[in-house]
């Protein structure tokens, strides 16, 4: 009974740590976009992508270096499930959320082929040959390879790129009515932030893997639900703070480019630090992560927006996809 407790009680102080660091976060990286005239979905697409994703980043490496591969894999997937879903989903239901053409044309489609390479480089043979479908869920299908990982960070690094030189030939005006803090003081508040968001992340999905596994999880079920939404956390708190202030563009930069950033960089590192086994069930997942990317793709250009009864629908086949994913 005593374990049971204090695990509740970090869950809760991991849970206060992300949403004040979320806060400081958001406030830190704004401050930044308007000092150096960067657009806020860029700040989003990148900074703030990369601070959230920290924890996504920490879970998935260590998984993979100790061998457990379907969480390393398991996280990615759920994790990219939960932003696309679940963060713009409750982002719009909060209030509309207008989706920027850079995001339509070019991150959208990014997210989407990442993810088709990596179904392919992982799963080709199993799912051209029909093997995929007279295997077990448990049963490893594919391999994500050092190349692979290679080939991702190689992406990445390229995706960074376009990123920069878009921002420089698109810098944004200052709004004149909103003061910017010192730059000094915005790499504080960036830093103090990151700190506490990747701090807590680790504790609450280390609180909740304790309270899953007491109540019989099998790992691959842990690792896209349970850890993929403690990891998640900061991309969710982050992207509801950054709605209620105003910073939609962020909002969504920042959900789509964890995302991105998840695939290409997290995955890519780990595969390269240690090579893992893709069992049929992460197969299944890469599919509805894919089915995922375009419906949240399609929702996104209808009306360049993302609206409530948008948003409730994305998070309705989040829940869906939870059950299927306990049930099989």
């Amino acid at each position: 009974m005593l374990p049971l407790i204090w695990n509740i009680l970090l869950l809760l102080i991991g849970f206060t740590g992300l949403i004040k660091g979320a806060d400081l976060f958001v406030d830190g990286s704004s401050s930044l976009a308007k000092i150096f005239k960067v657009p806020g979905v860029i700040i989003g697409l990148t900074i703030v992508a990369m601070g959230t994703s920290a924890p996504e980043l920490a879970v998935s490496t260590s998984a993979a270096i100790t061998g457990s591969n379907e969480i390393a894999l398991s996280n990615v997937l759920g994790s990219n499930i939960f932003n696309l879903l679940v963060v713009l989903g409750i982002c719009a239901i909060i209030c509309k959320v207008p989706v920027e053409s850079a995001i339509l044309k070019r991150d959208f489609p990014v997210s989407i082929i990442v993810t088709l390479f990596v179904l392919l480089a992982t799963s080709f043979h199993t799912l051209t040959t029909g093997e995929f479908l007279k295997v077990s869920v448990s049963d490893n299908v594919g391999m994500v390879s050092r190349p692979v990982g290679f080939i991702l960070l190689a992406l990445f690094i390229g995706y960074l790129v376009m990123l920069i030189v878009d921002a420089k030939k698109h810098p944004a005006e200052a709004a004149d009515e909103i003061e910017a803090m010192p730059v000094w003081k915005s790499i504080l508040f960036i830093v103090l932030g990151l700190v506490l968001i990747v701090v807590g992340g680790k504790l609450v999905v280390d609180s909740a893997k304790f309270i899953a596994a007491a109540a019989g999880m099998s790992e691959t079920l842990i690792g896209l639900t349970v850890v993929a939404l403690g990891t998640s956390l900061p991309e969710l708190v982050t992207s509801i703070v950054a709605a209620k202030k105003g910073e939609v563009g962020m909002a969504v930069g920042n959900a789509v480019g964890s995302c991105i950033f998840n695939i290409m960089l997290i995955l890519g590192i780990s595969s390269v630090i240690h090579p893992f086994a893709v069992n049929a069930a992460s197969v299944f997942d890469m599919l509805i992560l894919l089915a995922v990317c375009v419906v949240t793709c399609i929702f996104a250009t209808a009306g360049r927006s993302l609206n409530r009864w948008k948003g409730m629908g994305m998070v309705a086949i989040y829940v869906l996809d939870v059950v299927y994913a306990a049930l099989r």
